[in-house]
This record gives C-alpha cells, structure tokens and sequence, in this order.
C-alpha cells in the first residue's frame, strides 16, 4: 500500500510529528511560546522542545491541564526549563496581559508556535 502526503507551503505535511518539526533545534539559549500546550499537538511540541534543551512557555487556557503536562515533561526531562503562562488567544486584554508578563520576564522570543 502506498501512501501520499500532501508537503504544505511550510514543507511539513499535516502529518508531521513534532520530532520532525523541531529537528536541528538544540540550544539551552532559545526561548519557545507554545499556544495550546496543555493537551493535543501543542502538549506534544512542548515536550520535544523541552527535549532538545529550549525554554518552553506554555500559553495555556487551562492552568491545572498545563500544571499537568509540565509535571509530566518534568518526570521525563528533570532538566527542563518549563513554564506555564494563562494566555486566551480569544481576549486581546488575557493577549496584552501575557505579553506584559513575558516581557517581564526579560526572555527572548526565538520560537512560537
């Protein structure tokens, strides 16, 4: 059986996994937001990045899902720089609010997904 994948204008197909995603990322000096990284897809890509040595900010609607998955990448990585951030990309004031606290954080932004 033969199987063909449709590449997007990205280069990655809709299959792609996040080890294919975020391969040649290796550095202990990036600094990933990850929208959507308290389950699914962007769960996923947090712990690959966290894997491969990038702070990982969660941007999470739910917190206690989130607390989950960083208790859970923590269990796999103890080394891993993870954070989570309340983010709502539906609200432009929990927008505004999250980027003010990442600001404060003096971190720089290398990667957002």
């Amino acid at each position: 059986m033969w199987a063909f994948i449709r590449k997007g204008d990205s280069g990655f197909s809709s299959s792609s996994t996040a080890e294919e995603v975020t391969l040649g990322i290796h550095s202990t000096s990036l600094t990933a937001i990850v929208t959507g990284a308290s389950s699914g897809i962007g769960a996923e890509t947090a712990r690959v990045l966290a894997l491969r040595g990038v702070h990982v900010i969660m941007g999470v609607i739910e917190m206690i899902d989130a607390y989950n998955v960083k208790e859970s990448i923590l269990k796999q990585i103890p080394t891993a720089k993870v954070d989570v951030m309340k983010l709502d990309l539906s609200s432009m004031a929990s927008v505004h609010h999250f980027a003010d606290e990442f600001n404060s954080t003096s971190l720089p932004l290398n990667i957002l997904m």
